[in-house]
């Protein structure tokens, strides 16, 4: 309750413009939406890059930044779209486009309206995950702690937090691919993303 009670204080301060909040958000969550990135681009310096635009966005955001809402999840929705949108460039510059036009995400929405449909998405995934499956799902994926800290936090043996994630993952691919089935293809790259867990 603290740990959130903070984070409502730190979003609230960030949307005023604090600086001092931003940077502790970044030092909070810099390595697991690293890892997220690193994940789907597997080039350091293009995760690196990518990682800069994600947090300058947050800053560039912060007044738009729903305060009863997780960052974290904002974040990995936001880093996923960037990661996606950087593999696109990719594959265009490759002159693979020609060959696997299927395979590109369509721009189908603007990008706000766009991160909003995902964030939902993904909130009401993990929201319907029972108790201690999202509190391991959230503090692994989406904060990017380690297995042996969350499973202390928690209260059950590493091999049970891994079992945890597993499940929930594949609850929460499942879970979009049934309930969301409105022809977004950055669903299902969403979908995809959730695979590499």
């Amino acid at each position: 309750m603290d740990g959130a009670k903070t984070e409502i204080s730190l979003l609230h301060d960030l949307a005023g413009g604090s600086f001092a909040a931003f940077e502790t958000l970044y030092h909070q969550y810099k390595q697991a939406v690293y890892a997220n990135i690193y994940k789907m681009v597997r080039q350091p310096e293009a995760a690196e890059d990518i990682l800069q635009e994600v947090f300058l966005a947050l800053w560039q955001n912060r007044q738009k930044v729903h305060q009863d809402k997780s960052v974290a999840g904002w974040l990995f929705v936001v880093s996923y779209n960037k990661a996606a949108t950087y593999l696109k460039q990719q594959l265009k510059s490759a002159i693979v486009l020609d060959e696997y036009p299927e395979n590109l995400p369509q721009e189908e929405q603007d990008e706000d309206e766009l991160y909003h449909i995902q964030l939902s998405v993904v909130e009401d995934a993990i929201n319907h995950l029972p108790a201690r499956k999202k509190e391991v799902f959230r503090l692994c994926r989406l904060e990017g702690r380690p297995y042996e800290e969350v499973a202390e936090i928690v209260g059950i043996s590493v091999p049970s937090v891994k079992d945890y994630l597993k499940q929930s993952t594949r609850f929460i691919k499942s879970y979009v691919q049934g309930e969301y089935t409105s022809g977004l293809t950055t669903l299902s790259l969403l979908i995809i993303f959730l695979e590499n867990y």
